[in-house]
């Protein structure tokens, strides 16, 4: 089994027909569309259908010594809901443009282009970018958003933004320097930027929180949610970290 489907991205960034892009996706995964609710906001989000059937299938056709690739951009993390409805909160007035990366499937950046953001949706796999694009044409997001792929930690954009937003980035401390300098690169140097990033509340990225101080105000504030059953424990609970980054100098 590829570690990806074979086709060319920039034809399907490009393709406008919702029906040929998901005849794409089977070729390689079962798929279904979830609903999922942020707020007062209601996506329709493409989904592997049994993740656990996709991944025993795949470890069975990975050949021995073969680096199995996991589909981790596919499954919907509860610290990117927690993300998209805090984002959902930050004023859109006059659309500014909005940057989320390592996306997955867009949950965050989809929620901000409901929300009124002009959202550029990146990651680094590009069957991520065919699911997020897919998403955009589901959710009637074409002209609010779009879908690329880019490695925050080799690539450079032609664009800056006025937010860049990112769900459990911080998880692999060789990417903190790289990440930094795309942060910098990439974030609009007025009053109004911000850079907006969650994490598990558990996770500790000192040495990154090290390498932005000189650039940015740092400002962190946990949040969570409790299970909608009402039958959930303290265990339950879902609890994440939500850090605004400010640029200290700005034009």
């Amino acid at each position: 089994m590829s570690a990806s489907l074979d086709y060319s991205l920039q034809d399907v960034l490009a393709s406008t027909s919702l029906d040929d892009l998901l005849t794409l996706a089977r070729k390689r995964y079962d798929i279904v569309f979830e609903p999922l609710t942020i707020g007062d906001t209601h996506l329709e989000l493409l989904q592997i259908r049994d993740m656990a059937t996709y991944i025993e299938a795949l470890d069975r056709d990975t050949a021995p010594g073969e680096k199995l690739e996991l589909p981790f951009w596919a499954k919907i993390w509860p610290t990117s809901v927690l993300l998209g409805y805090v984002v959902q909160k930050i004023p859109s007035a006059n659309a500014p443009e909005l940057l989320e990366i390592g996306a997955g499937i867009g949950i965050c950046g989809l929620a901000a282009a409901k929300a009124g953001f002009r959202a550029t949706i990146t990651d680094i796999a590009p069957d991520a970018a065919l699911f997020t694009h897919i998403n955009i044409l589901k959710n009637n997001l074409v002209g609010q958003a779009k879908a690329a792929v880019a490695d925050f930690t080799s690539t450079r954009l032609d664009e800056t933004y006025d937010i860049i937003i990112g769900s459990e980035v911080l998880y692999m401390e060789p990417t903190y320097r790289a990440l930094a300098k795309f942060l910098n690169a990439h974030l609009k140097p007025n009053a109004n930027s911000q850079i907006v990033l969650a994490r598990d509340y558990h996770r500790k990225p000192k040495k990154f929180f090290k390498l932005i101080e000189r650039d940015f105000n740092i400002d962190e504030k946990p949040i969570g949610f409790k299970p909608s059953s009402g039958d959930g424990n303290a265990q339950d609970r879902q609890l994440s970290l939500i850090t605004r980054l400010t640029p200290k100098k700005h034009a």
